[in-house]
């Protein structure tokens, strides 16, 4: 008889259900997390063994033992998974036994899982986008630091006459140590951002969809191995279309009798996807951080 595993999973811990085909919850418990402990519960289950569990943070860990142990792994966007998000009750045990339940009715809204190299190359890509980010920050600091006290300048504050025009700026003690700190922050950023460029360049070349990629509006090479990157396998998708709302850039619709209205594009991804912040022809993108996609990859 074929079983089904849901996996609720957490930090530290996590609850495991085991429901058998005709619907009864043969197992669940709670168990720490890490290889020895899950496998005294689930070990002994046959390959291929069918198992469900929610995109959470670190789930990573779970995703390379499955594989290992020759399970059958099934990512839950969470999001989409009503049945646990509107439930009455709800704990660790409902939530286990309910991701099984889905799993073996065949209703469980999945995620991509991407292969091992894929989730690298998009560690890797967003790690240099926040690193991006907090030099953005500091440079904001720097700006709201000397406007504060009516100072301006048309041309940059990082090139050579910038730093010289901020070193001879009249500012409180406070405030001079603010604008270093920035400074030394963005300086040792640098070197880290050059390095990170350097291998996503080696990777942009190495593959030829980059290529065609930047033949669109507004991409270029780091936008197109954004784009290869999150998109992955294209031919899971079976259209343009379809293609176009697992990125986010159809409009929301909201539709009642006769009444149909269109809004915004959706900016609404499937885990492991992208949210474009502007439609195609300046085309920048970020990602669903500290949301219910956290982890994803």
């Amino acid at each position: 008889m074929s079983v089904y595993v849901g996996i609720d999973v957490h930090r530290k811990r996590s609850q495991v259900a085991v429901v058998a085909e005709d619907g009864t919850v043969q197992l669940n418990k709670n168990t720490v997390n890490g290889t020895e402990p899950l496998l005294r519960l689930i070990g002994d289950l046959p390959a291929g063994t069918p198992v469900a569990f929610e995109a959470a943070f670190g789930w990573g860990w779970l995703l390379r033992l499955l594989e290992d142990y020759g399970f059958e792994p099934h990512l839950v966007h969470p999001l989409r998974c009503k049945a646990i998000a509107s439930a009455r009750l709800k704990n660790d045990k409902v939530d286990a036994a309910t991701l099984a339940q889905l799993l073996r009715a065949d209703l469980l809204p999945e995620a991509q899982l991407a292969p091992a190299e894929v989730r690298q190359l998009r560690a890797l890509l967003r790690h240099r986008i926040s690193l991006v980010r907090l030099g953005t920050q500091q440079r904001n600091r720097i700006h709201a630091v000397v406007a504060d006290f009516g100072f301006d300048r048309s041309g940059s504050y990082l090139s050579g006459p910038g730093r010289g025009w901020l070193a001879g700026l009249d500012l409180p003690a406070v405030s001079r140590e603010v604008v270093a700190d920035c400074l030394a922050v963005i300086g040792g950023l640098a070197p880290v951002t050059g390095r990170i460029d350097g291998e996503l360049r080696a990777h942009a070349k190495a593959d030829p969809r980059v290529k065609v990629l930047t033949a669109l509006p507004g991409a270029v090479q780091f936008t197109a191995l954004v784009m290869v990157a999150e998109i992955g396998d294209i031919t899971r998708f079976g259209s343009a279309r379809k293609l176009a709302s697992q990125s986010g850039l159809t409009p929301a619709v909201r539709g009642s009798d006769r009444t149909v209205r269109h809004g915004h594009i959706s900016k609404m991804a499937c885990a492991g996807g992208t949210v474009p912040l502007h439609r195609p022809g300046g085309v920048r993108w970020r990602w669903l951080e500290d949301s219910i996609c956290t982890g994803v990859s």
